[in-house]
């Protein structure tokens, strides 16, 4: 285990010198909040159902934060460490193998959760930030929202062997997210054609999924309520696909 830790404590030195993964997991949905509830303010609006812009966009933030640890560092520096023959080498030494994925999803995870803390406190401090949730329930959806999506770049890591390649994928995968799963913009400003589009992004499932919990303290509507049921069977379902693909097709190096 003590193995575990310097990997991790090494890994995580290197993921915050990544200015990319660092700036859109912390500083860009920082900057976002700063500059919309500066605008908007955080007053109850009938455009956001009742509550606050800020209120409304701190869950649907965090999956900004989501994404771009899942789908461009964690298959981005797994690609890079194989193909410069890290993983083969590290293969070499007493270190276990499934060390280094652990690793990964631990550093990944962390600087999420960075992201996350640092969103509610900018959003508290400055413009009065209320949480309805459940937290429990939105713990839960947090953790599984995660890793789902740290599948889905567990998937690319496993495909994809250049680096170039794997960077095109995940920017081709992520962008779209950004913008269309209503994470940036509100899906209630959509025409109804982006709306269809947005139903086949997985973090479309993960925003609504962090609104509905976030803004609803009442759980007993889980059980009636369709959409957050297919939400989290949609999610689960990807993460279930996804690692076993993943786990089939991974290699720790190419000859």
């Amino acid at each position: 285990m003590e193995m575990l830790f310097k990997l991790i404590k090494v890994d995580f030195k290197l993921l915050m010198r990544e200015f990319l993964v660092v700036f859109f997991s912390i500083f860009f949905p920082v900057f976002m909040i700063l500059m919309f509830g500066g605008i908007y303010g955080n007053k109850p609006t009938p455009f956001f159902g009742g509550f606050g812009s800020v209120d409304v966009m701190i869950p649907s933030y965090l999956g900004v934060i989501i994404a771009v640890n899942g789908l461009m560092s964690l298959p981005l520096t797994l690609v890079e460490y194989r193909d410069k023959k890290i993983l083969k080498r590290l293969m070499a030494t007493p270190l276990k193998s499934i060390y280094i994925i652990i690793s990964q999803l631990i550093v990944n995870f962390v600087l999420t959760l960075i992201g996350l803390i640092l969103l509610i406190i900018f959003g508290k401090i400055i413009f009065n930030l209320h949480f309805y949730g459940n937290i429990v329930l939105f713990l839960i959806t947090f953790i599984i929202s995660t890793f789902s999506i740290f599948s889905i770049g567990f998937l690319i890591a496993s495909l994809v062997s250049d680096v170039r390649v794997a960077s095109t994928i995940a920017y081709i995968i992520y962008f779209p997210m950004l913008f269309l799963s209503g994470a940036t913009i509100p899906l209630e400003s959509m025409p109804k054609f982006m709306l269809n589009i947005a139903k086949i992004l997985p973090l479309t499932y993960i925003v609504d999924l962090f609104k509905r919990t976030w803004l609803n303290s009442d759980i007993s509507w889980i059980k009636t309520n369709l959409t957050f049921q297919m939400d989290f069977i949609v999610l689960i379902i990807i993460l279930i696909i996804s690692f076993l693909i993943s786990i089939y097709k991974f290699k720790w190096y190419y000859d």
